[in-house]
């Protein structure tokens, strides 16, 4: 799952459209004083101006500028030299100039809380030269938002897999924000949004996502305000790909999971859901990450010391509150649990090894499933799992699902 700092820089596109702002232009092509060619001054001696219009999306002097969409353009003329540097430092700012010469923009986002300074000259037909300048500073981390998203851009995710936004800052218009997100999908589905509070905010259809489909979400929160005075600074298009339909089912009361691909069993397999005292969730729960080793430790989960694991194999997280499906290499071997009894603290077992080698149960599990794959576990003495606990919103109905959309 994308970190924030991560999923920020990954999710903030220099691609905006530029703003219009005006700004005094220097014209550097004649002087009011000029003498005419005939070497006299008089009234016939007219200022030579250029007709280049530059415009800097950022205004001089100017807070919370975009820090995706500032950039330079001109009309009736061709930019010749534009200079960005972050002010004080005097650091520059790599940008790319279009093939007509016509706009400038940053390679990169720019930073949050941070005052540039741009400087721009251009020609025109004529060859005279017009000039701006403009000393601004970009919108602070006080007064704006990101929301960090799953999946990444360019994946390929199992069909349970939702889209799911997490905001650094308490959302208070949700219409606003959720309509500025929109989410397709090749598939023709209809794709709808739950909030879960007031800082998550997921996307599914109805069903499962039919396999193969491209999943396409348009990110247009610049400028948005979510909360009073507090901006989005997003802009970008991340698109992924449902791979191949898996869903796994486990049935606590015969210990077993049986895995369907695409309508057709894979395989039956024998496991060990949770133990009596520490029963296993029922529900539908999507897979968010893969290890091939983990740590796993008790106290990070509410209970006491019951176990520190430093190198749990083949581990698959269902809930955010600490449910994976996992290798077991620790098991009793003249006693094994799987297919007969629950003895776990609550997630599913799989036989395995130390080291997360060999040709295990667990490793062939791992290695045949995506993030976004479904595991279903049913008939567990549990309560089923809390939709906002991991990325398991399937388990509310259509109806249900459809009343949490704010627009």
């Amino acid at each position: 799952m994308t970190t924030p700092d991560i999923a920020a820089r990954r999710a903030l596109g220099a691609c905006a459209a530029l703003m219009v702002g005006a700004l005094t232009l220097t014209a550097c092509g004649g002087n009011a004083s000029a003498k005419s060619d005939d070497g006299k001054g008089g009234q016939d001696s007219a200022a030579k101006t250029s007709t280049a219009k530059i415009v800097i999306s950022a205004k001089d002097g100017s807070n919370g500028a975009s820090i995706n969409a500032t950039g330079v353009q001109v009309s009736a003329g061709k930019l010749t030299v534009v200079k960005m540097t972050v002010a004080g430092s005097g650091q520059a700012v790599d940008g790319t100039l279009s093939a007509d010469g016509s706009t400038w923009k940053p390679k990169e986002q720019l930073e949050r809380g941070t005052k540039y300074e741009i400087s721009a000259t251009a020609k025109d037909a004529k060859g005279l030269t017009a000039a701006a300048n403009s000393i601004f500073t970009t919108v602070d981390s006080a007064n704006s938002y990101i929301g960090t998203y799953t999946p990444d851009n360019g994946t390929t995710v199992g069909v349970g897999m939702p889209v799911s936004f997490t905001f650094d800052k308490v959302i208070s218009d949700k219409k606003a924000v959720q309509s500025h997100i929109a989410v397709t999908s090749s598939s023709g589905q209809q794709v709808v949004g739950h909030w879960f509070g007031s800082q998550r905010l997921d996307f599914r259809p109805q069903d499962y996502w039919k396999a193969g489909s491209k999943v396409t979400m348009k990110i247009d929160l610049d400028g948005v305000e979510g909360a009073n005075g507090v901006y989005g600074v997003q802009k970008k298009t991340v698109t992924f790909t449902v791979g191949r339909s898996q869903v796994s089912t486990v049935d606590a009361n015969t210990q077993t999971m049986t895995v369907v691909r695409d309508g057709r069993t894979l395989k039956s397999v024998p496991v060990s859901t949770g133990s009596p005292e520490h029963t296993t969730y029922n529900g539908q729960m999507v897979i968010s990450e893969k290890f091939t080793q983990t740590r796993m430790n008790s106290q990070t989960v509410g209970l006491g010391g019951e176990y520190d694991i430093p190198d749990v194999p083949h581990a698959m997280r269902l809930t955010q509150s600490g449910t994976f499906i996992h290798g077991n290499y620790w098991y009793n071997k003249g006693n094994a649990p799987f297919g007969r009894e629950g003895t776990s603290h609550g997630c599913v077992g799989l036989a395995d090894v130390q080291g997360a080698q060999g040709d295990t149960t667990a490793k062939w599990f791992y290695d045949n499933s995506l993030i976004g794959d479904v595991v279903i576990v049913k008939n567990s003495p549990d309560k089923t799992v809390q939709p906002d606990n991991g990325l398991n919103g399937w388990n509310l109905s259509w109806n249900e699902w459809t009343a949490g959309s704010a627009v």
